[in-house]
């Protein structure tokens, strides 16, 4: 099994939100995610998608996006961004996912042949731009929500296992390398994070190590609307 991962893909299937008014790249975007998709990924394979799904506002328009998802190969595993407001109980989502190749991760985790995969929405860590100390407290409830995604995984990983962790927010800044998500990730044996949320001209490194652990940037527009490989 081969495993990459994309994010923020802000499909707007019933919602005029054309993402082309961000720049002349995301014109077509959907278009590009899609070729590149059906070049790379067979059915045995894994897309791990960061949050910012769907613009849609409530579970149809949501499930409307998703279902433009269904004839692209290979299992598709979600969690929640911060603009996914269609995404609204976890239990309504998995019983009206489009097919059996969609898993919907919330502060828990799936484990797909010999991988473990967790993931979160995560919030805006200390340090970057858009923090302040309103921020604080949602950055302590999330580091929570990560501790019972660690607790599931203690449950499902067996020895040999590949550990991957989604989370849509960049899970540290570039002036606090060291956070509570991190804290967290290193703890738990986590092998590569991956994660969104950055566009446009705004600086992150595409792909850095920090003690041991991949942390992989999978914004479409960063990547030039392609699929980053993981495993």
């Amino acid at each position: 099994m081969k495993v990459f991962s994309i994010s923020d893909l802000h499909l707007s299937g019933c919602t005029d939100k054309p993402m082309d008014v961000f720049g002349a790249g995301w014109e077509g975007h959907f278009d590009k995610i899609k070729a590149d998709w059906q070049s790379k990924v067979e059915d045995g394979d894994t897309v791990l998608i960061c949050g910012d799904i769907s613009w849609g506002t409530d579970l149809e328009e949501g499930l409307f996006d998703l279902r433009s998802l269904t004839q692209l190969k290979g299992r598709k595993v979600f969690i929640r961004g911060n603009h996914d407001f269609w995404w609204n109980g976890i239990t309504k989502l998995r019983r009206a996912a489009p097919d059996d190749t969609f898993y919907f991760l919330q502060n828990d985790c799936v484990r797909i042949e010999n991988t473990v995969i967790c993931g979160s929405r995560g919030w805006t860590c200390p340090g970057s731009a858009d923090y302040t100390e309103n921020d604080l407290r949602l950055y302590k409830r999330e580091a929570e929500r990560f501790k019972l995604c660690f607790a599931e995984v203690n449950k499902a990983r067996r020895e040999g296992d590949k550990l991957l962790a989604m989370i849509h927010y960049p899970p540290f800044s570039q002036k606090f390398p060291d956070t509570e998500f991190t804290r967290l990730f290193e703890e738990n044996g986590v092998d590569k994070v991956v994660f969104g949320h950055i566009h446009g001209e705004a600086y992150f490194p595409y792909r850095t190590v920090k003690n041991g652990i991949e942390y992989v940037l999978t914004s479409c527009d960063k990547t030039d609307f392609t699929l980053q490989r993981i495993l």
